[in-house]
């Protein structure tokens, strides 16, 4: 039997076969979706307009509120179940990741480089399961400089988290958190009323 003319042999045909899939499954196409969603949200993020940053979250899915500010730098994962609320503020270089579910309140305030996550691995897994569990964040919140809030944690209205704290599990509404793993260390006034205005301070080119 004759060989076709464009027929691939030898080491270059396992080259192309490799390259090009006989076939893309739901799977393949979900993991091609979401690099292309990291990878353009990385991009508009570091780009000097903030109307683009706001709008490219929604266009992904994402449900944001009014005022709302985000700052240059993030990073965000799994976009289509992130929701802020009115007037909160997220700083440089924040992660939110939405893979699980994220829900951050109104006037919640992020300092710079905070870390919310909602997926991981199982360490006790045999096969390095993946896990999610999703992360609630209350009105009026306020997380410190390198926060890192992890799945399934929920953090009770107008809480404050202290720089670097790594938050897990359900963290009392009005109180102040530090430490690794965060701990109670005080109590916050439950009077407080006020509305952030971010948006109005903000350098809209950056």
């Amino acid at each position: 039997m004759s060989t076709p003319t464009n027929a691939r042999s030898g080491p270059q045909a396992v080259a192309y076969n490799w390259c090009v899939p006989s076939r893309l499954n739901s799977h393949s196409l979900a993991r091609l979706y979401r690099s292309l969603e990291m990878s353009a949200l990385r991009f508009v993020m570091l780009c000097p307009i903030h109307s683009w940053r706001i709008q490219s979250l929604k266009l992904f899915g994402a449900e944001i509120g009014p005022g709302v500010t985000v700052y240059h730098g993030l990073k965000a994962r799994g976009a289509r179940r992130i929701s802020i609320g009115a007037r909160t503020s997220i700083g440089d270089a924040a992660t939110l990741d939405g893979r699980g579910g994220l829900s951050i309140g109104k006037d919640v305030n992020f300092s710079s480089e905070v870390q919310v996550w909602t997926a991981q691995h199982d360490w006790k897994s045999a096969d390095f399961a993946y896990s999610d569990a999703p992360v609630r964040i209350g009105d009026r919140c306020w997380l410190g400089p390198r926060v890192i809030v992890l799945p399934g944690t929920t953090i009770g209205e107008g809480t404050v988290v202290a720089a670097g704290a790594v938050a897990k599990g359900n963290l009392e509404p009005f109180c102040l958190y530090g430490g690794v793993p965060a701990k109670k260390l005080g109590e916050r006034p439950r009077n407080i009323d006020y509305q952030l205005d971010g948006s109005r301070s903000k350098l809209w080119w950056w």
